[in-house]
């Protein structure tokens, strides 16, 4: 027999060859200057707007659930510009992915310091919440010029997709953490690190509580809490934006949440959505509104989106 093993050739199968393709394209786009990137990521996301009516549709309704002050040529701008904006995000991924992050210095600028700083000092770890921005991988490798950062995230459905996000991520991160594996979290939290989590996600009715997004009740996840509670962490917000200029990206920290956790586990989370609305509302397109954040509902899944 021999002593080394046989290369693991299932993801090589037929039915992966779309996603090799489409990494492979992605990869030699990611070669092109970071201007181009950008204008590309506009054609994709005007494209993306006519082509895919279900996540246009998604989008419609959040941006009307969560806008009502905007008029509807006004919200329908913002649909646009929410594709717009997605489409450019692939690029980005792209870019945090593979791009040389010295190549970007020099374009991102991090505030907000001294919140995390303090943070730090307590010696309990730091829970750094997060959001689902068009910018999000990016961000990610943004942070990480300032600060060493461990990542949670949710296991991708696609094994290929789940091996390449996690491998790219790991250039990056300090660890990369499935969402589940709650030991290896407390573990890094009692080492004093800054663990990045992005709660924002519909995850269904079980271990969630209805709270307030933008107005909307919203199922929103009661796991911030008892992450909180593991090693009595500090938690604080960090957001990302791209300039309205396209000219480079803005990161900013915010102050630590306080008191936190209160007792209530609904009020917690209405705490942690306003937090991250806040957030959003610094650019409210360069959010991925194309998730269905309100498909948990009293009347039946995706009653809204029906």
């Amino acid at each position: 027999m021999s002593k080394h093993p046989k290369p693991d050739t299932s993801l090589l199968s037929p039915r992966f060859w779309p996603v090799h393709i489409g990494i492979g394209l992605l990869w030699l786009m990611n070669r092109l200057p970071w201007r181009w990137q950008i204008r590309l990521g506009r054609i994709l996301g005007n494209i993306l707007y006519y082509i895919n009516p279900h996540r246009r549709h998604v989008t419609e309704v959040n941006i009307r659930l969560c806008f009502p002050e905007l008029t509807e040529h006004e919200q329908t701008r913002m649909v646009r510009e929410v594709f717009i904006n997605n489409g450019i995000g692939l690029f980005e991924t792209a870019m945090a992915w593979w791009t040389p992050l010295h190549t970007l210095r020099g374009h991102f600028t991090l505030t907000g310091r001294e919140y995390l700083d303090e943070a730090l000092s307590q010696g309990n770890g730091v829970i750094l919440l997060g959001a689902h921005f068009s910018t999000l991988d990016l961000g990610g490798l943004l942070f990480s010029d300032f600060y060493p950062v461990d990542a949670m995230y949710r296991r991708h459905n696609n094994p290929l997709l789940e091996r390449i996000i996690t491998r790219s991520r790991q250039r990056y991160f300090n660890l990369v953490i499935e969402r589940s594996e709650i030991r290896k979290t407390l573990k890094a939290l009692r080492q004093n690190h800054i663990v990045w989590y992005a709660p924002d996600q519909d995850f269904g009715p079980h271990q969630s509580v209805y709270a307030p997004f933008f107005g909307v009740p919203a199922a929103s996840i009661t796991a911030t809490t008892r992450m909180v509670k593991l090693n009595n962490s500090p938690i604080l917000m960090l957001a990302q934006h791209r300039k309205p200029d396209d000219s480079g990206y803005e990161l900013e920290l915010f102050p630590v949440i306080k008191p936190f956790p209160t007792g209530d586990e609904e009020a917690d989370a209405a705490r942690i959505n306003a937090e991250i609305e806040k957030a959003i509302r610094k650019d409210p397109a360069q959010y991925m509104w194309v998730h269905r954040r309100f498909k948990t509902h009293p009347q039946g899944k995706n009653h809204l989106y029906r």
